[in-house]
């Protein structure tokens, strides 16, 4: 088993140093929001819930959903090696208050942090970058308006070969891919809403979808499944194939998306169930619309 692993990342670390070699510098120039654009506090506090933001950044312990204390240090283990979320508390030192708008939406769209770093996709801008200009700039209004949590986080500690200086630049390269995973476009505006939901903030396949060695999502087995990346598990198949959501009605996928009862932990598929509830039934409704108008997917072996 060691040994298999240890040949493992060889092989990956031979392979981002190859496609290392052919990638060009990362732009930090590239910005798509509007800076005049007219932002709404309510609509961000809306897409935070969808985006499950509380569930990383939340301090252990300190969830409130009426002003939640976003200073970090929740821990990611994944074969990559471990993965801290920062504060993005508007902390002027420790968290996101000294930053604009358009370093904002650099780092949720493009990837890249505000000294010129690809970030590491335990944070899921892979998802983010099919967000709407307003989204963005209403998420960020939003976040502005919480408490400041000073305290900085622990450094991230990424394994071997996730921790050389070129993997997290070439993974974005690889799989920074802005537009609709799956091709959907005639299939109405329910399930149009559905699939910005699923597709973009909810990042629902950053658990539900099987991945790479290099860690990048295989998007042919779109929701099809996966083993959780912290091996606490496995993420259903979410596809309308016989594995997994075949024989559900649109009803019985949206109550599964409420919460079991008032006291689930916040931790996993629970927390994201409680996120959702601060959405309203319709986007809920286009969610499941949009689930079971995927092709359907065989579970991973």
């Amino acid at each position: 088993m060691w040994m298999r692993s240890a040949i493992r990342g060889l092989l990956a670390a031979q392979c981002l140093l190859a496609l290392a070699a052919c990638q060009a510098p990362v732009d930090r120039e590239t910005l798509s929001v509007d800076p005049a654009v007219q932002v709404s506090r309510a609509n961000g506090r809306s897409v935070f819930w969808a985006g499950g933001c509380a569930s990383c950044h939340a301090g252990v312990g300190t969830l409130s959903t009426k002003a939640p204390e976003l200073g970090g240090g929740q821990d990611m283990q994944t074969p990559f090696g471990v993965f801290r979320a920062p504060n993005i508390s508007p902390d002027t030192t420790d968290g996101i208050g000294g930053w604009t708008l358009a370093t904002f939406d650099r780092a949720m769209r493009q990837g890249i942090s505000p000294d010129g770093r690809a970030y590491y996709p335990a944070f899921p801008y892979d998802s983010y970058t099919r967000m709407t200009d307003g989204d963005i700039a209403d998420l960020f209004a939003y976040l502005q308006s919480l408490p400041a949590v000073s305290g900085d986080v622990e450094n991230s500690a990424p394994a071997f070969p996730a921790n050389l200086s070129v993997a997290a630049q070439t993974w974005r390269r690889l799989y920074l891919r802005p537009g609709p995973v799956v091709d959907l476009a005639d299939a109405g505006p329910e399930v149009a809403q559905g699939q910005y939901l699923v597709e973009g903030p909810g990042h629902c396949g950053t658990c539900h979808t099987p991945r790479t060695p290099l860690g990048g999502p295989r998007l042919g087995d779109w929701l099809g499944g996966a083993e959780m990346l912290d091996g606490t598990g496995l993420a259903p198949n979410l596809t309308p194939h016989e594995d997994g959501l075949g024989d559900w009605t649109l009803d019985e996928i949206v109550e599964a998306l409420h919460p079991l009862d008032a006291g689930e932990s916040y931790e996993g598929m629970a927390a994201a169930r409680i996120d959702l509830a601060f959405l309203p039934e319709g986007d809920l409704l286009a969610i499941a619309a949009y689930l079971k108008a995927l092709p359907p997917v065989a579970a991973a072996p």
